[in-house]
């Protein structure tokens, strides 16, 4: 039987004052700024915003505002790549080694043999330049310089074995065919997708997916001209552990105790492992259409969807994408944080509901995690959109 449009009207009401007062709190909690979309098959049903843009002068998030979305970024490039693999101009049993000179790869452990497949999957056992703590210190902390528009190789040299100061150790070192998250797999496979198009990565993810779905917010930072939408300041949390492993760059001004703001900076140094603006709906609205297959074939789909195990309890991986089990099934999207930035994107299974949470404060190197729904996965925030999701189906069919 469905609900009356009164019925509806009341529930909506509800979830969406509840939507409002969960953003509030994780802003009144010492977040600076949050943005949320949530989004179905009949497109973006529900935007909120809570906190500041600015801290200083108090200029309140609004949802035009854009935001880093750090890792995020791998899954339009995980698309284009299954794209390249459906057109027969690349396989994925091939490796980096069929595409880019030795001398890109020479030093780097193994780089020259791992597979697209693995690079997507995260299973090449090529170690993150992220995770090297000199270029923590040069692309995020104490020596960082702002201004600075790094170039698309740059970060490997902090990888090569002559140059790597990160353990090395039997027991940490990447193993190739097992799981390690490492940023290099896509900083090496946008590299190889520029070889096979002969264009910037950026360009082909702007043709093949932002063109399309008309999502004109989203732009590759350092690397193309910059949307006509806002960027909040950039905060990032200055705890005790940040302090000692990245720390503190003298052009980064303490705003209290708790933040630092790297508004000077940019997402160059991240490219296509990060580097990525968005705005929470538009955002949105790329989850609903990689869900949907209305980018992929159902070959690539089924890709996206080949789970293998992480070693963390109930999360696995598949060519891109990310599943987590939880108590009322699981979420299946990805996360990203970068400096000034924390991002997550998840739609959940078997219901017609995509959530993205954006906000203009970073964790990376912090120690410190983000209060619920920020954090992306809290249950209780996720079953109210979902719950929003099914009123709105719910007024559409008693309308018509």
């Amino acid at each position: 039987m469905a609900l009356s449009d009164n019925t509806n009207d009341t529930l909506q009401g509800i979830e969406e004052a509840t939507l409002i007062a969960a953003l509030q709190a994780t802003a009144d909690a010492g977040i600076p700024g949050i943005s949320c979309a949530i989004a179905s098959k009949s497109g973006v049903i529900w935007q909120g915003c809570a906190g500041y843009a600015d801290l200083k002068d108090r200029l309140p998030i609004e949802e035009q505002h854009v935001f880093g979305i750090g890792s995020i970024t791998k899954v339009f490039m995980s698309v284009v790549t299954l794209q390249l693999v459906e057109e027969g101009r690349l396989r994925l049993s091939q490796t980096i080694g069929d595409f880019l000179h030795p001398s890109v790869t020479a030093g780097i452990a193994n780089a020259s043999t791992a597979t697209i497949a693995s690079l997507l999957n995260h299973t090449s056992g090529i170690p993150s330049w992220e995770d090297d703590p000199v270029w923590i210190r040069e692309g995020r902390g104490r020596d960082v310089d702002p201004s600075r528009i790094w170039g698309i190789t740059d970060t490997l040299k902090y990888i090569r074995s002559e140059n790597a100061q990160g353990d090395q150790s039997a027991s940490n070192r990447p193993v190739p065919g097992k799981f390690s998250y490492s940023n290099t797999n896509f900083t090496f496979l946008g590299m190889v997708i520029e070889v096979i198009v002969g264009c910037g990565a950026e360009a082909e993810i702007r043709s093949r997916i932002l063109k399309p779905l008309n999502l004109q917010s989203i732009y590759l930072e350092g690397f193309e001209k910059v949307a006509p939408n806002p960027v909040p300041h950039r905060y990032h949390f200055n705890t005790p552990k940040f302090q000692e492993i990245a720390g503190v760059s003298p052009r980064f001004p303490e705003i209290n105790s708790d933040l630092i703001d790297a508004s000077a900076s940019n997402l160059s140094v991240e490219w296509v492992a990060g580097g990525m603006l968005s705005n929470a709906a538009d955002l949105a609205k790329f989850f609903v259409a990689i869900r949907d297959g209305i980018l992929l074939k159902p070959s690539s789909m089924e890709l996206m969807a080949a789970w293998i195990p992480t070693g963390v309890q109930g999360v696995q991986v598949s060519h891109g994408l990310f599943s987590i089990d939880r108590k009322h099934g699981a979420i299946i999207g990805h996360d990203g944080g970068v400096l000034g930035f924390t991002a997550f994107a998840w739609w959940l299974e078997n219901e017609d509901c995509v959530v993205t949470f954006l906000s203009n404060v970073g964790t990376m190197h912090c120690g410190k995690d983000l209060p619920a729904p920020l954090n992306g996965r809290e249950e209780k925030f996720l079953d109210l959109a979902k719950a929003l999701a099914k009123s709105l189906e719910n007024a559409k069919d008693t309308s018509i």
